[in-house]
Protein backbone atom coordinates (compact mmCIF):
# COMPACT_ATOMS: atom_id res chain seq x y z
CA UNK A 1 0.00 0.00 0.00
CA UNK A 2 1.50 3.56 -0.92
CA UNK A 3 -0.39 4.70 2.16
CA UNK A 4 2.17 2.54 4.26
CA UNK A 5 5.65 3.58 2.36
CA UNK A 6 4.52 7.37 2.53
CA UNK A 7 3.83 7.03 6.43
CA UNK A 8 7.74 5.15 6.92
CA UNK A 9 9.13 7.43 5.04
CA UNK A 10 7.21 10.88 7.34
CA UNK A 11 8.24 8.75 10.53
CA UNK A 12 12.32 8.92 9.04
CA UNK A 13 11.56 12.30 8.25
CA UNK A 14 10.25 12.72 11.99
CA UNK A 15 13.13 10.80 13.40
CA UNK A 16 15.40 12.41 11.52
CA UNK A 17 15.06 15.49 10.33
CA UNK A 18 17.52 17.81 8.08
CA UNK A 19 20.13 14.94 8.44
CA UNK A 20 17.65 12.49 6.50
CA UNK A 21 19.18 12.47 2.94
CA UNK A 22 17.24 9.50 1.24
CA UNK A 23 15.30 6.89 1.83
CA UNK A 24 15.51 3.54 -0.73
CA UNK A 25 13.23 0.65 -0.60
CA UNK A 26 15.55 -2.46 -2.36
CA UNK A 27 15.82 -5.82 -2.48
CA UNK A 28 16.69 -8.36 -5.85
CA UNK A 29 13.27 -8.78 -7.47
CA UNK A 30 11.34 -8.30 -4.23
CA UNK A 31 7.64 -7.82 -4.75
CA UNK A 32 8.02 -4.67 -3.27
CA UNK A 33 10.29 -3.27 -5.81
CA UNK A 34 8.48 -4.54 -8.65
CA UNK A 35 5.65 -2.94 -7.65
CA UNK A 36 3.36 -5.95 -7.11
CA UNK A 37 3.40 -5.64 -3.24
CA UNK A 38 3.80 -1.72 -2.07
CA UNK A 39 5.19 -2.56 1.59
CA UNK A 40 8.22 -1.29 2.96
CA UNK A 41 10.22 -4.17 3.60
CA UNK A 42 13.96 -3.49 2.78
CA UNK A 43 14.85 0.04 3.36
CA UNK A 44 17.99 1.87 2.78
CA UNK A 45 18.06 4.96 4.97
CA UNK A 46 21.45 7.16 4.12
CA UNK A 47 22.13 9.92 6.21
CA UNK A 48 24.42 13.15 6.75
CA UNK A 49 25.60 11.69 10.22
CA UNK A 50 25.06 8.61 11.94
CA UNK A 51 25.97 8.99 15.76
CA UNK A 52 24.41 7.15 18.71
CA UNK A 53 21.74 9.53 18.94
CA UNK A 54 20.20 9.47 15.51
CA UNK A 55 20.59 5.93 16.13
CA UNK A 56 18.05 6.04 18.80
CA UNK A 57 16.07 8.63 17.25
CA UNK A 58 15.29 5.36 15.14
CA UNK A 59 14.06 3.43 17.39
CA UNK A 60 10.64 4.31 17.25
CA UNK A 61 10.53 3.87 13.52
CA UNK A 62 12.24 0.01 13.63
CA UNK A 63 9.60 -0.93 16.48
CA UNK A 64 6.73 0.36 13.97
CA UNK A 65 8.28 -1.41 11.14
CA UNK A 66 8.70 -4.44 13.14
CA UNK A 67 4.88 -4.71 14.35
CA UNK A 68 4.22 -4.92 10.46
CA UNK A 69 6.67 -7.84 9.85
CA UNK A 70 9.56 -5.66 8.32
CA UNK A 71 13.11 -5.78 8.82
CA UNK A 72 14.96 -2.71 10.50
CA UNK A 73 16.43 -0.24 8.02
CA UNK A 74 19.86 -0.70 7.18
CA UNK A 75 21.55 2.91 7.71
CA UNK A 76 24.59 4.34 6.23
CA UNK A 77 26.26 7.73 5.54
CA UNK A 78 26.83 8.96 1.76
CA UNK A 79 30.41 8.38 2.20
CA UNK A 80 30.23 5.16 3.57
CA UNK A 81 28.51 4.02 0.33
CA UNK A 82 31.16 5.39 -1.70
CA UNK A 83 33.66 4.05 0.72
CA UNK A 84 32.00 0.66 1.42
CA UNK A 85 31.08 -0.42 -2.10
CA UNK A 86 34.58 -2.50 -2.44
CA UNK A 87 33.92 -4.21 0.39
CA UNK A 88 30.60 -5.71 0.12
CA UNK A 89 29.88 -6.28 -3.81
CA UNK A 90 27.02 -8.39 -3.45
CA UNK A 91 25.32 -6.04 -1.21
CA UNK A 92 25.29 -2.82 -3.32
CA UNK A 93 25.07 -4.37 -6.72
CA UNK A 94 21.54 -6.21 -5.59
CA UNK A 95 20.42 -3.01 -4.00
CA UNK A 96 21.65 -1.13 -6.97
CA UNK A 97 19.70 -3.36 -9.45
CA UNK A 98 16.32 -3.49 -7.87
CA UNK A 99 15.66 -0.20 -6.58
CA UNK A 100 13.17 2.39 -5.68
CA UNK A 101 13.95 6.10 -3.99
CA UNK A 102 10.97 6.84 -1.82
CA UNK A 103 12.82 10.66 -0.43
CA UNK A 104 15.84 12.63 -1.70
CA UNK A 105 18.40 12.02 -4.39
CA UNK A 106 19.28 8.33 -5.43
CA UNK A 107 22.57 7.15 -3.57
CA UNK A 108 23.21 4.45 -6.70
CA UNK A 109 22.52 6.82 -9.37
CA UNK A 110 26.71 7.70 -9.97
CA UNK A 111 27.63 4.95 -7.90
CA UNK A 112 30.53 3.07 -9.25
CA UNK A 113 30.64 -0.82 -7.45
CA UNK A 114 34.33 -2.03 -7.64
CA UNK A 115 34.04 -6.02 -8.34
CA UNK A 116 38.05 -7.03 -7.61
CA UNK A 117 36.11 -8.25 -4.43
CA UNK A 118 33.32 -10.19 -5.69
CA UNK A 119 34.18 -13.22 -6.26
CA UNK A 120 36.19 -13.71 -2.80
CA UNK A 121 33.06 -12.21 -1.05
CA UNK A 122 30.57 -14.75 -3.31
CA UNK A 123 32.89 -18.12 -2.01
CA UNK A 124 33.22 -16.49 1.49
CA UNK A 125 29.24 -16.79 1.36
CA UNK A 126 28.78 -19.74 -0.32
CA UNK A 127 31.66 -21.91 2.08
CA UNK A 128 29.59 -20.05 5.37
CA UNK A 129 25.86 -21.56 4.37
CA UNK A 130 27.54 -24.82 3.62
CA UNK A 131 29.10 -25.33 6.61
CA UNK A 132 26.26 -23.99 8.54
CA UNK A 133 23.73 -26.43 6.25
CA UNK A 134 26.09 -29.78 7.37
CA UNK A 135 25.72 -28.44 11.14
CA UNK A 136 21.89 -27.48 11.04
CA UNK A 137 20.79 -31.18 9.53
CA UNK A 138 22.84 -32.65 12.75
CA UNK A 139 20.20 -31.87 14.39
CA UNK A 140 17.17 -32.46 11.89
CA UNK A 141 18.78 -35.20 10.27
CA UNK A 142 16.17 -38.27 11.53
CA UNK A 143 12.65 -35.79 10.74
CA UNK A 144 12.27 -35.30 7.42
CA UNK A 145 9.70 -32.54 7.39
CA UNK A 146 12.63 -30.46 9.32
CA UNK A 147 14.90 -31.78 6.72
CA UNK A 148 12.83 -31.03 4.17
CA UNK A 149 12.13 -27.43 5.14
CA UNK A 150 16.07 -26.99 5.76
CA UNK A 151 16.88 -27.51 2.17
CA UNK A 152 13.49 -25.37 0.76
CA UNK A 153 15.02 -22.21 3.37
CA UNK A 154 18.15 -22.72 2.56
CA UNK A 155 18.15 -22.98 -1.18
CA UNK A 156 16.19 -19.44 -0.84
CA UNK A 157 19.42 -18.02 0.31
CA UNK A 158 22.06 -20.21 -2.10
CA UNK A 159 19.98 -18.49 -4.74
CA UNK A 160 21.22 -15.24 -4.08
CA UNK A 161 24.40 -16.02 -4.27
CA UNK A 162 23.62 -18.39 -7.40
CA UNK A 163 22.54 -15.18 -9.48
CA UNK A 164 26.23 -13.50 -8.69
CA UNK A 165 27.82 -16.77 -9.81
CA UNK A 166 25.89 -16.47 -13.03
CA UNK A 167 27.41 -12.78 -13.23
CA UNK A 168 30.90 -13.75 -12.53
CA UNK A 169 30.44 -17.01 -15.52
CA UNK A 170 29.12 -14.56 -17.64
CA UNK A 171 25.65 -15.44 -17.76
CA UNK A 172 22.04 -13.94 -17.68
CA UNK A 173 21.48 -14.17 -14.11
CA UNK A 174 17.40 -14.20 -13.44
CA UNK A 175 15.45 -12.50 -10.42
CA UNK A 176 13.22 -15.15 -10.02
CA UNK A 177 15.16 -17.44 -7.01
CA UNK A 178 14.22 -20.32 -8.94
CA UNK A 179 14.77 -19.51 -12.17
CA UNK A 180 17.94 -18.40 -11.09
CA UNK A 181 18.84 -21.71 -9.33
CA UNK A 182 18.20 -23.77 -12.88
CA UNK A 183 19.70 -21.71 -15.09
CA UNK A 184 22.88 -21.81 -13.08
CA UNK A 185 22.20 -25.91 -12.88
CA UNK A 186 22.42 -25.58 -16.71
CA UNK A 187 25.48 -23.75 -17.02
CA UNK A 188 27.40 -25.34 -14.44
CA UNK A 189 25.75 -29.06 -16.11
CA UNK A 190 24.62 -29.34 -12.38
CA UNK A 191 21.57 -32.14 -11.74
CA UNK A 192 18.52 -30.03 -12.29
CA UNK A 193 16.34 -32.57 -10.32
CA UNK A 194 17.97 -32.72 -6.97
CA UNK A 195 17.12 -28.59 -7.02
CA UNK A 196 13.37 -29.43 -8.67
CA UNK A 197 12.40 -31.74 -5.84
CA UNK A 198 13.41 -29.12 -3.08
CA UNK A 199 11.63 -26.58 -4.57
CA UNK A 200 8.76 -29.31 -4.56
CA UNK A 201 9.72 -29.58 -0.57
CA UNK A 202 8.85 -25.95 -0.34
CA UNK A 203 5.12 -26.23 -2.55
CA UNK A 204 3.76 -29.74 -0.55
CA UNK A 205 2.59 -30.01 2.35
CA UNK A 206 2.50 -33.57 2.19
CA UNK A 207 4.87 -35.93 4.74
CA UNK A 208 8.41 -37.00 3.36
CA UNK A 209 9.67 -40.30 4.13
CA UNK A 210 12.71 -40.12 5.87
CA UNK A 211 15.18 -42.27 3.35
CA UNK A 212 13.97 -39.91 0.53
CA UNK A 213 14.96 -36.48 2.22
CA UNK A 214 17.62 -37.86 3.40
CA UNK A 215 19.30 -39.00 -0.37
CA UNK A 216 17.79 -35.62 -2.02
CA UNK A 217 20.00 -33.67 0.78
CA UNK A 218 23.04 -36.08 -0.11
CA UNK A 219 22.85 -35.00 -3.51
CA UNK A 220 22.08 -31.07 -2.76
CA UNK A 221 25.59 -31.18 -0.55
CA UNK A 222 26.92 -32.47 -3.59
CA UNK A 223 25.69 -30.09 -6.12
CA UNK A 224 26.40 -27.14 -3.74
CA UNK A 225 30.14 -28.21 -3.57
CA UNK A 226 30.63 -28.11 -7.47
CA UNK A 227 29.17 -24.07 -7.41
CA UNK A 228 31.80 -23.60 -4.68
CA UNK A 229 34.50 -25.35 -6.44
CA UNK A 230 33.57 -23.55 -10.09
CA UNK A 231 33.61 -20.19 -8.36
CA UNK A 232 36.66 -20.97 -6.34
CA UNK A 233 38.32 -21.85 -9.89
CA UNK A 234 37.01 -18.64 -11.22
CA UNK A 235 39.71 -15.60 -12.09
CA UNK A 236 39.47 -13.34 -8.47
CA UNK A 237 39.77 -10.03 -10.46
CA UNK A 238 36.97 -8.54 -12.82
Amino acid sequence: MADQLNEVVGKLKDAHGENLKAVVLYGSGTASVRGDEDRPKNLLVVLNRIAPDDLQSAHPVAEWLRSHGDPVPIYFTSREIDDSSDVFPMEFIDMSRARRVLFGPDPFERLEIPTYNLRHQLEYELRGKLLRLRTVYISVAANPDRLARLMSDSLESFAVLFRHALGLLGADAPYDKRECVLKLAEVLNLDRAVFIRIFEYAADEDVWLEAETRLTFAGYLIEIERVIQAVDELPGER
